[in-house]
């Protein structure tokens, strides 16, 4: 059976994972990975943009999301799981489209504008 579609998604290593971890995006995305061709990323470059001042952790915290997610189900051999730091064109893709993306889009963004508020306007977003 042909695989309907492609799916990445990720978590961004800055802590523990939780239940709501579990039940939030786990549980689907191992139920996902017969039907769709699954990309998994921990995102520890974007773990930057709010977490830039302690990143002593950072390793650690990508260590235990790998084993949080293979606890949880997903399977390397029927999914990619990867660290965002190691696509070397991540870096590279986000330089051109910084440079072609007005702010006004970013603000647009429900995603960048649910950090902003949680951070609160005494903390920056790079």
């Amino acid at each position: 059976m042909a695989k309907k579609g492609r799916i990445l998604s990720g978590h961004r290593p800055t802590g523990q994972l939780h239940l709501g971890h579990l039940e939030g995006t786990l549980r689907t995305w191992a139920s996902l990975q017969d039907d769709y061709e699954c990309f998994f990323e921990i995102a520890d470059w974007h773990a930057l943009t709010t977490d830039f001042e302690a990143t002593g952790a950072l390793r650690e915290n990508i260590e235990q999301v790998a084993i949080d997610w293979l606890a949880a189900g997903l399977d390397p051999e029927r999914s990619v799981l990867f660290v965002q730091s190691d696509v070397k064109e991540h870096a590279e893709l986000h330089l051109l489209l910084s440079m072609v993306t007005p702010v006004s889009w970013l603000e647009r963004c429900p995603t960048y504008k649910e950090q902003r508020d949680q951070i609160g306007e005494e903390k920056t977003i790079s």
